[in-house]
């Protein structure tokens, strides 16, 4: 082993010390790969931001005030994707890339959520309702709360699935005039940084330790508006036509990262003297756009709603992130900024049951089939869902009313053709080309207890 091996393999013990164990993350996060709450999950997202549960405090934290009473929600999510890299040959015409079969990913996405929503007025001296709400999910049912993977791929991976180990959303809302309502949240990931200060011998072993590992929080916001446009412009007289029964919602959410930091200096006396040899990663787990959200709800009549909405996601930012990023700084990648339209609809068939469902279709922000050694993959994806909920009005022991919420969806990625590279000496490049494709299952079911 030489003394560079050895100093990778010390640096590599400092990695995976910080980030705790080797699994998977991705440029996403729940809410936006799959969706929070079940009718998140069954409407694709197209009445996220006319939700009336605590999961609105993400998507349009104004919507809190829509529904004043008090709420306490558990939920798990269950998503389960296939993702799969067919080769359709290589440069040379030699063997292709050594696979496990077709499929890069199929590690499942596990979360457990746990939400609240109150009124705050009793605390305070405020007569004017103000809403207050978390949302808060852990990874592997409770068990993973920070995960981690960044790396080159000789295989190709894809960019925007993997597993989003800890997600908090914490804000609230309140009626700014009549028929006008605004809200805003702070959505917050981690910063890791590790420092390891070591001498070490040519057998690898190390004397003189000092390790420095840290994590910081990493805070975003986001804010929206909400406008009852019957309200605005009629005051709360019920006679306005179709313009009582339509609300719009505009939304900016702040861009999220979760990056890691590792700076290491080794000594090997007689070998390499003081200072030694320094080694600086900054890297980045997953990353989320700033998007920019407008929606539309209209009520047909008191059971039957309608929503539209589109998000523009600014992905082109992401550019100068990865030009950064010490691993991935070859990779030479080249995004675009992409329009997610949205559609969702709610039927409440009686006053315990409703059903609700959705599309949306998402253009893949990857903007060439080429980056070198990283060899990202992605696709284009449709999104379909479908749901209900159950109110049990008047349940045993409890004083309020309890709502059973259980939503799938099913993702389905194109295919797409993506060519392999490296910046490796002696390599024909693209060195394969591969077939993009995939799909994923998604299941998410929660319990809300109304106070």
């Amino acid at each position: 082993m030489t003394v560079i091996h050895r100093y990778r393999w010390l640096a590599g013990m400092v990695l995976a010390g910080a980030l705790a164990g080797p699994v998977q993350a991705a440029m996403g996060n729940t809410a936006t790969t799959y969706g929070l709450l079940p009718m998140d999950v069954a409407t694709a997202q197209g009445l996220s931001m006319f939700n009336t549960q605590a999961s609105a405090l993400y998507y349009n934290p104004a919507y809190l005030t829509r529904d004043p009473r008090g709420e306490l929600t558990v939920g798990l999510l269950h998503g389960e994707q296939e993702l799969r890299a067919a080769s359709q040959g290589t440069a040379s015409g030699g063997l292709p890339v050594i696979r496990d079969g077709d499929v890069l990913n199929d590690t499942p996405s596990q979360q457990t959520l746990i939400a609240m929503k109150t009124d705050l007025t009793s605390i305070t001296q405020f007569e004017h309702p103000i809403y207050f709400a978390f949302v808060a999910g852990v990874e592997k049912y409770g068990e993973e709360m920070l995960a981690f993977k960044s790396q080159t791929s000789d295989a190709g991976q894809f960019m925007q699935y993997g597993r989003q180990p800890l997600f908090l959303n914490i804000g609230g809302g309140m009626e700014l005039f009549n028929g006008i309502t605004g809200g805003a949240s702070a959505h917050v990931s981690l910063r890791s940084e590790a420092s390891l200060v070591a001498s070490s011998d040519l057998g690898g072993n190390t004397r003189y330790e000092r390790l420095d590992v840290s994590a910081k929080p990493v805070i975003r916001p986001v804010i929206s508006a909400n406008f009852e446009w019957g309200k605005v412009f009629c005051g709360n007289n019920q006679r306005c036509g179709w313009l009582g029964n339509l609300e719009t919602a505009l939304a900016f959410r702040g861009h999220t990262e979760a990056r890691t930091s590792v700076e290491s200096s080794i000594t090997i006396p007689g070998t390499v003297v003081d200072p030694g040899i320094t080694l600086l990663i900054d890297t980045l787990d997953s990353w989320q756009p700033d998007i920019i959200s407008a929606g539309m709800l209209y009520r047909f009549n008191e059971r039957l709603r309608l929503a539209l909405s589109v998000e523009q996601q600014n992905w082109q930012a992401l550019e100068d992130e990865l030009d950064r990023d010490t691993l991935k700084d070859q990779a030479q990648v080249k995004l675009k900024d992409i329009l997610v339209p949205r559609i969702g609809l709610e039927w409440q068939v009686n006053d315990s049951l409703s059903l609700s469902a959705g599309a949306a279709f998402q253009p893949s922000p990857l903007d060439t089939i080429r980056t070198p050694d990283v060899n990202y993959l992605d696709s284009d994806k449709t999104l379909i869902g479908i749901g209900g909920a159950w109110t049990v009005q008047h349940p045993p022991i409890l004083a309020y009313p309890v709502r059973l919420d259980l939503g799938y969806q099913y993702q389905m990625l194109e295919e797409r053709n993506f060519e392999l590279t490296t910046t490796r000496p002696g390599f024909t490049n693209p060195y394969e080309t591969v077939t993009a494709d995939g799909e994923a299952h998604v299941l998410a079911g929660s319990i809300t207890l109304k106070f």
